[in-house]
Order: structure tokens, then sequence, then C-alpha cells
């Protein structure tokens, strides 16, 4: 479970580095640090265990959504480089095809 963490934590901070995910996503997990810093409390910290894992709960869960609203090819791109394991990208170059180039190329 420990490692399960440890890997969200990298692969949020990947993701959070990589100008391919959108800006709007980035701030996912921000909010979920403001809510550990922000005086309101779902459980007060002074419960010994409880409050802190509640505000541990909220991190991980911002962390996750930020991971599931980042385009899934990013994120198992980041995944695979976190684990270690080559990907197999095929690049290419795309080209437009306008509808009078399509009408004049079909038989």
């Amino acid at each position: 479970m420990l490692r399960a963490i440890i890997d969200q934590i990298r692969l949020t901070w990947h993701l959070i580095r990589d100008p391919r995910v959108p800006l709007w996503a980035k701030a996912i997990p921000f909010v979920g640090l403001l809510y550990v810093i922000s005086p309101i409390d779902i459980l007060p910290d002074f419960m010994i265990g409880l409050g802190q894992l509640d505000d541990l709960a909220i991190v991980l869960g911002g962390m996750r959504l930020f991971a599931s609203v980042v385009p899934e090819h990013i994120v198992e791109e980041h995944r695979a480089e976190i684990a270690g394991k080559p990907l197999d990208i095929i690049q290419g170059i795309g080209h437009r095809i306008d509808s009078e180039e399509k009408a004049k190329n079909q038989p």
C-alpha cells in the first residue's frame, strides 16, 4: 500500500510538470493541499489518527481525481516511465484531408 501511495505521488508530480496537461487540471491536487492547511476540517486534527487520516484521504483523492481527468495516453506514458517499462510508441505525421481532395482521390 505504501508503494502505491509513493507511485501516486510520483505520478502526480510527473503530470504537474508535463506541459501537455491542461492548467485547470493541474489545480486539482492543490485544492486538496489547501484543505489540509485550511482551518476548516471534517475531522479535527486534535483527534489523533483520525484527524490526519481525513487529510491524507483528501490529498490522495485529489491526486487520483487529477490523474483521472488527464488524457489516458499521457497518464500511461508516465506510469510506464515510473515503472521503468519501455513504451511502444509509433510516431508518424498526420495529414488533414479536405473533402475536395478526398473526392478527387476516390475512384
